[in-house]
């Protein structure tokens, strides 16, 4: 009878134990507000670059040497937009993942936007982040690249190969998407 009962015991501190680390999973709530409000503060922050620039197109206030920094300061914007999506990529993984899958999503009739965040695993939040980030990295380079004076044919040979590891970066992207 005694084993009986030290049997149960073990059983219910067995099971309040598994309830606590059940809900312990709900820390990573943090990682997801915070990832959420990052892409909102990156996008706000692109929004001001483009419209900054808009603002000088506008007004009149470029010539063609100031042309280079505003076509960098466009694509700067872009890239706080990239920023944003996989900030947002990573908050909306982390919660399916995690905590619970979105009901929302489950009820949308539109097959895009049903597939378009849909991370049913790990390894598919890192292939899709990481798309995102290569994505940003190439447009930081182009941004570098739009602002590169080329003097001599050292530098010149530095600006081609650039071009190129972009063009092979960008053809990797679109190979990874067919298999």
């Amino acid at each position: 009878m005694g084993d009986h009962n030290n049997q149960k015991r073990k059983q219910r501190l067995e099971r309040r134990f598994e309830n606590a680390i059940w809900k312990f999973r709900l820390i990573t709530l943090v990682p997801v507000v915070m990832s959420l409000i990052g892409s909102v503060s990156c996008f706000v922050l692109g929004t001001y670059d483009e419209i900054t620039v808009l603002k000088k197109v506008i007004q009149g206030r470029f010539s063609y040497e100031s042309g280079t920094l505003l076509i960098g300061k466009v694509v700067g914007g872009i890239d706080f937009y990239l920023i944003g999506i996989a900030l947002l990529i990573f908050g909306y993984g982390i919660y399916e993942l995690i905590i619970s899958d979105i009901d929302v999503r489950q009820q949308d009739n539109s097959q895009e936007r049903r597939n378009l965040l849909n991370i049913d695993s790990l390894d598919s939040l890192k292939h899709k982040l990481t798309k995102v980030i290569i994505v940003a990295l190439i447009v930081t380079a182009f941004k570098v690249m739009v602002s590169f004076e080329v003097n001599t044919i050292t530098e010149l040979l530095q600006y081609c190969a650039g071009v190129l590891m972009l063009s092979f970066s960008a053809y990797l992207i679109g190979r990874t998407g067919k298999h």
